[in-house]
């Protein structure tokens, strides 16, 4: 690897295509860190349903944002971009590689792109776009964007209400158009080079392996986990049990349903995340595509990137 460089490489892709394998494939051929980009891998406890790494392998290769974090504390994808950040700083600091990989489409975006800081939403300035809203339709409201901020409005469907809302709160804080504080956003790694890899699976088989990670995670005792978690004293509303692999298991618990529903409709909703996250992703710039199973293509194309 050129020692003038600075390079990061991030495997993306939908849940279950097999993110992980690649990485530490990668990892071991040319000397990587990994880091952790899944929102809920960073709560501590919550180990089978957030499918982690086994441990061996976390001995092997090292991994960061594992683990760090307590149940009942919310992470934000700008949590997520200053602390990946500065993993990534570190791991390249002595000489190794490091790989971001997870499925979390907006904490990979707030890595690779930034994330607009600010300013928070005003209580007062909310409801009164609220009430204009309600009063003279979204589109009214769209219309007065479309002054203030034509770029945004471009971007901005004029039926959706949440985002024009937004941008015209910004904009009256600030006198600034959210497309301006936008273009004034700096990438967290604007120094370094981004290898992006994103894996992808025929839809047939990636469903299969959907339903046996499903599978595996009831038969190792997800049911059994979650219960345990909730008698330490961790309530149902912490962020780790909205998680897919949780959220029908706690249902599951209080009897309104057996486990094999719990498992089927854990399929179910993991099936269509994962489409969504393929349509999140296909939205990202300079991502460059490989078959699941073809690690060593990714890998002869990681190498000529480096060098």
């Amino acid at each position: 690897m050129d020692a003038s460089a600075k390079f990061a490489l991030i495997i993306l892709g939908p849940t279950a295509v097999g993110k992980s394998g690649l990485a530490l494939f990668l990892a071991r051929r040319f000397g990587g860190e990994i880091v952790n980009a899944d929102s809920m891998q960073v709560y501590r406890g919550f180990d089978i349903g957030t499918d982690k790494p086994e441990a061996s392998d976390r001995a092997d290769v090292p991994h960061h944002l594992l683990d760090m974090l307590d149940p009942e504390i919310q992470f934000t994808a700008a949590d997520f971009a200053r602390l990946a950040s500065a993993a990534v700083r570190d791991i390249d600091s002595r000489g190794r590689l490091p790989i971001v990989v997870g499925g979390t489409g907006l904490y990979l975006k707030a890595l690779t792109d930034g994330l607009f800081p600010g300013p928070g939403s005003d209580r007062l300035v909310r409801r009164r776009l609220e009430e204009e809203a309600h009063v003279r339709g979204v589109e009214s409201l769209h219309r007065r964007l479309a002054d203030v901020d034509p770029e945004s409005a471009l971007r901005i469907s004029p039926r959706d209400k949440i985002r024009i809302l937004r941008a015209l709160e910004v904009f009256s804080l600030t006198g600034i158009p959210l497309s301006l504080h936008f273009r004034k956003t700096e990438p967290p790694l604007k120094d370094f080079q981004l290898v992006r890899i994103g894996l992808q699976l025929e839809r047939r088989e990636l469903v299969r392996r959907i339903e046996l990670r499903v599978d595996r995670m009831f038969e190792r005792g997800i049911v059994q986990e979650a219960k345990a978690l909730l008698q330490q004293g961790f309530k149902r509303e912490a962020p780790p049990f909205r998680a897919l692999g949780y959220r029908h298991v706690l249902v599951a618990l209080e009897g309104s349903i057996t486990a094999a529903e719990a498992a089927a409709l854990t399929k179910r909703d993991t099936r269509r995340y994962a489409k969504r996250q393929m349509t999140w992703f296909r939205k990202m710039k300079d991502i460059v595509w490989f078959q699941a199973d073809d690690r060593q293509a990714a890998a002869e194309y990681v190498k000529a990137r480096l060098n």
